[in-house]
């Protein structure tokens, strides 16, 4: 039974600037210090426990999480019979499985449906998005919604980084999050970076993911973090190597604490990584064909897609890919649709989620990297049933906007052990509450822990020297293989 040991509370998951990545003393911020990559197949399932086909067929996983909370009933869950302030003003449209009918603004990933398995009953408890986010990244609810980011339960990718120590395939992070933020004089709120759920939790700093804020659309687009600066020759770089050495000698007198655990393991993969030509080739976007970018988007979030595709393609087990503040004023802030929720979803949301979702089925398909690659697409929340209908706990809504509904929402899985055209759960007459085959965020990181070769039922022990499950869901059986 794997174990892992967390620590105590730390504050240093959000410090610091990733462009200050190589200034004296700030290597230790930014998670480089992860531990291994995944390689699924290593870990094996319980004796007598039977897992099926899809059990460890993923060598990878990307997570496009369209913070902000889509609504349902204009994406994946339309309901043309309903009254007319639920409906909305969206028409469906037939898609590649017979039967199946999605948003009329999804046209491309219409024609990809025989490749989705769509989760239309996806429910919690949780009306806000920076702890609400902490269920769908981690499988877990929020135990204290006071207590600092370093409490959360570890995100996917920490734990994945953790359980299986030696078997490197890359010098690369095995944790990285793409979290694309274009300025916004006006002062746009950038609730993603204080949500709960996206970093390693009590397992430690060493295990935080490794952060590009930097947007990737733009011509002059580089991760600042992976480039040896001008002034930084490879005598410097040796002197920093010998310090490091220095450090571990000293280390042998001195009782290290995480924090400095953490700071030696992210100078030693940060020096790995700078003189690896290849895994910093993985962050150049101007090797990829003109044609092909174009395909994702020139726009934040498709090029960020398409940044995770080539981390994948060199080895990364674990990417996320937050939607980007796109520092637009007087529209809604990322999927959070309060107001101008048709005219926002139909001109500036859907289409560039249907573009980079659909390029990105297309272009893992023909590099043979689908089959091993998991696709998670979700929000931490969907809609409320009713357009102008504000909730308690929610931010209010609009006569043009719905508020936050954690109670049935979309998620959409494909990929690696996905049975692709199916559709499981099934929401009421107004996208409200589950109707059938109800699905919890533990039965979806259930899901993905399966098909990354990991068996949910594993435990962990906690702070506290506690056994506790990784999971409390169990794999949703119809989607997999």
């Amino acid at each position: 039974m794997p174990t892992i040991r967390g620590c105590d509370s730390l504050r240093a998951a959000h410090g610091g600037s990733r462009r200050e990545f190589l200034r004296a003393g700030g290597l230790g911020l930014f998670g480089l210090g992860l531990p291994t990559l995944l390689q699924a197949r290593g870990l094996s399932p319980a004796p007598g426990r039977a897992f099926g086909p899809s059990f460890g067929k993923a060598k990878a996983c990307i997570l496009l999480f369209m913070w902000g909370g889509p609504a349902q009933q204009e994406t994946w869950d339309m309901k043309p019979d309903a009254p007319e302030n639920v409906r909305g003003e969206f028409k469906p449209i037939a898609t590649s499985v017979p039967g199946l009918s999605i948003s009329e603004h999804f046209p491309l990933l219409a024609r990809q449906a025989h490749k989705l398995a769509v989760i239309r009953s996806v429910h919690h408890g949780d009306v806000g998005h920076t702890t609400a986010t902490h269920e769908l990244l981690t499988g877990r609810p929020l135990a204290n919604i006071n207590a600092a980011l370093a409490d959360d339960w570890p995100h996917y990718g920490a734990v994945l980084a953790h359980l299986n120590k030696g078997n490197e395939r890359t010098v690369l992070p095995p944790f990285i999050q793409m979290r694309p933020t274009i300025p916004d004089p006006a002062g746009a709120p950038r609730f993603v970076e204080s949500s709960h759920g996206q970093s390693a939790g009590w397992l430690g700093p060493a295990l935080n993911p490794f952060t590009i804020d930097d947007d990737p659309s733009k011509p002059d687009y580089h991760v600042g973090s992976f480039r040896l600066p001008e002034e930084v020759g490879s005598g410097r770089s040796g002197d920093r190597r010998r310090l490091l050495a220095m450090v571990d000698d000293q280390a042998r007198h001195l009782e290290a604490s995480q924090q400095v655990r953490a700071a030696k393991s992210n100078f030693t993969r940060a020096y790995n990584l700078l003189t690896n030509r290849r895994a910093l080739e993985a962050f150049d976007l101007e090797r990829e064909d003109p044609r092909l970018r174009a395909r994702y988007g020139l726009h934040p979030h498709g090029q960020a897609v398409l940044q995770a595709r080539r981390l994948v393609e060199a080895g990364v087990p674990v990417v996320t890919v937050f939607w980007q503040n796109d520092g637009l004023t007087n529209v809604s802030v990322y999927w959070d649709t309060h107001n101008r929720n048709f005219v926002d979803l139909k001109t500036r949301l859907m289409p560039a989620a249907d573009q980079a979702f659909n390029a990105l089925l297309d272009d893992l398909d023909a590099r043979g990297l689908l089959d091993e690659t998991l696709i998670v697409w979700t929000g931490e929340f969907g809609r409320t049933p009713r357009v102008g209908q504000s909730v308690v706990g929610g931010a209010g809504a609009g006569r043009d906007g719905r508020d936050h509904w954690p109670h049935c929402f979309s998620t959409v899985l494909a990929g690696a052990g996905i049975r692709g055209g199916t559709v499981h759960g099934a929401s009421d007459r107004w996208a409200a509450h589950p109707a059938l085959d109800p699905v919890t965020p533990a039965d979806i990181a259930a899901t993905v822990y399966h098909a990354l070769g990991v068996d949910p039922a594993t435990e962990l022990v906690d702070t506290f020297g506690r056994p506790q499950p990784l999971c409390l869901g169990r794999p949703i059986r119809p989607v997999l293989l």
